[in-house]
């Protein structure tokens, strides 16, 4: 017994001495809602290391973007500690500045892999090499106003798959006149749509092995066939990002389909509307479906240049890797987390006042393991510019069916890419 007291006695004393061996200052990019949630987590790593001090520096999203490029151009001049990075942007400082980032597994992340979802590592590793840790995600799911649904005879939980979500939203139209759409689609100003129920169906626009144009495999198929069927039943309007905001607080729009981050958007946009939201798991392709996937999501890199890359890991185990430091920043700022651990922590199960007292937080982290991989590449924007238009003109009837939309997407991707169209 003795033995084992001293012992432990030891690896105590170890772990002190380690957190007082890291001192100095670590620099972090961020933006926005993004940045506080980091903040939020300082005082539980400065409890840890007292010694270091850290910085979050709220630059704008575009800004943090450009900036790395930039840095990484000029071989990690003037980067951070600690680099904010979006998931479908990743690939581009990957491909094109593999020395730029620290591969995480020197520094114990790949002893951490299953402790977040398969889907969030695909976009951050290259090779073996593990470039970011996951930080948040955007598990997909519908949110929708109670009292219109009520009214106009919906109950949500009849609502299985997308022919339901028709059903359901003729009669929305019908109660409200047609004053009243089913959901808000940013039709010819995003492919956001394509995107969730694409990677809902197992598609995207490349395979995970980044080596081939997918877009016009069968999953993505039935999603633009999804997209063109609410067209046709004419239960969704159309409108930008700032369109679908207005639709909401203006209660024109039943449902809201997005990443959980979303929540945030609508509580802080339409405060006087609390109560009156719920959320249910989106819509499956076909009866016993897959109900699941993901939009956005975000990761946290640490650049070569660093001089303090110790004490920059220790902030991302901290922050990332334990449950205390998701849930603070869900609590904080809504972020989504993506360990997988903290969907088991107290919080997950409160009920939300905002939200009929649902827990909304258990409903969308229960999904985190049923979201596909999907792989979007460095090429992730020329795709998305590409499926914009070809989703639109689908829309209008310029092509006859959604595979020939898909093929001459696949087609123009592939000249944009160099990459060759999957058989």
């Amino acid at each position: 017994m003795k033995k084992v007291m001293l012992s432990l006695s030891a690896l105590l004393l170890a772990g002190s001495a380690a957190a007082q061996d890291l001192s100095g200052t670590i620099t972090i990019w961020s933006w926005d809602a993004a940045a506080k949630a980091l903040e939020s987590t300082i005082p539980s790593f400065n409890k840890k290391y007292p010694n270091v001090k850290v910085k979050v520096e709220d630059l704008g999203n575009q800004n943090v973007y450009d900036r790395g490029l930039a840095g990484c151009a000029a071989g990690g001049q003037d980067m951070p500690d600690i680099y904010s990075i979006e998931n479908n942007e990743a690939e581009v400082f990957w491909a094109r500045f593999p020395d730029c980032f620290v591969d995480l597994n020197t520094k114990g992340a790949d002893e951490l892999v299953k402790n977040f979802p398969a889907f969030k590592w695909t976009e951050l590793m290259a090779g073996n090499k593990r470039y970011a840790m996951p930080w948040d995600s955007g598990p997909v799911v519908m949110f929708y106003r109670r009292d219109l649904y009520q009214q106009a005879g919906v109950n949500p939980a009849n609502i299985k798959t997308w022919d339901d979500f028709i059903a359901a939203g003729k009669k929305v139209n019908a109660k409200f006149n047609n004053n009243v759409k089913m959901a808000t689609v940013a039709n010819g100003q995003d492919d956001e749509w394509f995107r969730m129920l694409a990677n809902q169906n197992g598609c995207f626009y490349f395979d995970n092995a980044a080596k081939a144009v997918t877009v016009n495999q069968p999953g993505c198929v039935s999603a633009l066939n999804t997209i063109k069927k609410l067209y046709d039943a004419q239960v969704v309007a159309t409108g930008d990002w700032g369109g679908q905001i207005t639709n909401v607080k203006a209660g024109k729009t039943a449902s809201a389909m997005f990443g959980a981050w979303y929540e945030g958007t609508i509580r802080t946009n339409a405060p006087d509307q609390k109560g009156k939201w719920g959320v249910y798991l989106m819509p499956a392709s076909k009866a016993g479906g897959v109900r699941a996937s993901n939009l956005g999501g975000s990761a946290l890199a640490i650049p070569s240049s660093s001089k303090n890359q110790a004490a920059a890991y220790a902030f991302l185990e901290n922050a990332l890797a334990t449950a205390g430091g998701q849930v603070t920043m869900l609590k904080s700022q809504g972020l989504v987390p993506s360990l997988l651990s903290a969907t088991k922590d107290p919080y997950v199960k409160t009920a939300q006042p905002y939200w009929g007292n649902q827990a909304i937080w258990q409903t969308i982290l229960g999904t985190l393991g049923d979201v596909p991989q999907a792989r979007g590449t460095q090429y992730f924007q020329d795709a998305r510019q590409v499926m914009i238009v070809v989703q639109a003109d689908y829309i209008k009837g310029r092509y006859k069916t959604a595979k020939e939309a898909l093929d001459d997407a696949a087609k123009k991707i592939s000249s944009a890419t160099g990459l060759p169209v999957a058989k």
